[in-house]
């Protein structure tokens, strides 16, 4: 049994490296923006 468990990990491993082959590395979350405070006193004209 534990033969098996081996085998299907590495098939899992190397389906995992084809996968990122074709289709990229996973997709990581993009970081969230901080706001950056501006002094554009042009903006304050129009509102």
């Amino acid at each position: 049994m534990d033969y098996l468990e081996k085998v299907l990990e590495k098939l899992r491993e190397l389906a995992q490296k084809l996968i990122e082959t074709l289709l990229g590395p996973q997709a990581e979350p993009e970081p969230e923006l901080i706001p950056i405070p501006v002094n554009d006193p042009q903006r304050r004209r129009y509102k």
